[in-house]
């Protein structure tokens, strides 16, 4: 399973986005857990991420969400604007295994 955590400015904006990745893990049968938060209260929920995904609309706040990603050792990627528009599930979920991929040899 590969925890993925989105961070947008109050955590309801990617309830959609959610269920289009979900939908488009199951479609590949692969297993995903998905949650999003606001990234106020990033501090909270990093350490549990395989992946973390920024919504183009905090990008602001990348700096120190990337301070808190780099000492958990998890990766963090913004969601490219077009795909978080078109809350597409597909790209994103290909943009988060990616991530994953190229992280995951650092954690073994």
């Amino acid at each position: 399973m590969i925890n993925i955590v989105l961070f947008c400015s109050t955590g309801l904006s990617t309830n959609l986005l959610i269920r289009k990745i979900e939908n488009a893990a199951e479609k590949k049968d692969i297993t995903v857990n998905v949650k999003s938060y606001p990234e106020s209260i990033m501090k909270k929920y990093i350490s549990g991420a395989d992946v973390v995904l920024v919504g183009p609309q905090v990008k602001h706040a990348l700096t120190e969400i990337k301070e808190e990603c780099d000492a958990h050792d998890v990766p963090l990627e913004v969601i490219p604007t077009r795909d978080y528009g078109l809350m597409d599930g597909e790209k994103v979920l290909a943009q988060a295994l990616r991530l994953f991929s190229l992280h995951s040899p650092e954690k073994e």
